[in-house]
């Protein structure tokens, strides 16, 4: 369990969360997927995005889709989390990368090319530190960067 101690604090709320060893690997429970995954940087920011999204923003678990898959230009793809709107269309996509993965425009653009599936209006790419939130707008084609979380409810 030394690998936990070693995980960086985010600019989330703190959450439960639980942990086994198993072959030598940390795994975490995700609630969202009922199961046991391995614990790896990129996961421990989805894990907090995960609770934020019930245990701040209020948003039921039943609107959340984990790496959702889509198929983009013949190639099979993940959003790492889908946000469902009132009457279950697609609202939210969020990226989460390792906290030593610095948000650039070439992430933005992964979310992009995984919007011209999904047709979202929100965007959103955190690295557990920053959290970058983009409105889009496909009458103008433009994006607009808010400064908070988007008001889904």
């Amino acid at each position: 369990m030394d690998f936990i101690n070693n995980l960086p604090v985010l600019n989330f709320p703190a959450f439960k969360f639980k942990l086994k060893d198993e072959q030598q690997r940390t795994q975490i429970y995700d609630a969202f997927r009922n199961k046991f995954v391995i614990l790896t940087p990129e996961e421990w920011v989805r894990q907090h995005v995960l609770h934020y999204l019930t245990d701040i923003q209020k948003i039921s678990k039943n609107k959340i889709a984990v790496e959702y898959s889509l198929k983009l230009n013949g190639q099979q793809k993940r959003a790492d989390v889908l946000i469902f709107g009132k009457s279950m269309e697609p609202s939210v996509i969020i990226e989460c990368k390792s906290t030593d993965v610095k948000i650039s425009l070439a992430i933005f653009d992964q979310a992009a090319r995984y919007n011209l599936v999904l047709k979202v209006p929100f965007l959103i790419i955190t690295n557990g530190f920053e959290m970058h939130i983009a409105k889009v707008n496909f009458e103008t084609q433009t994006t607009e960067l808010l400064k908070e979380f988007p008001i889904l409810l």
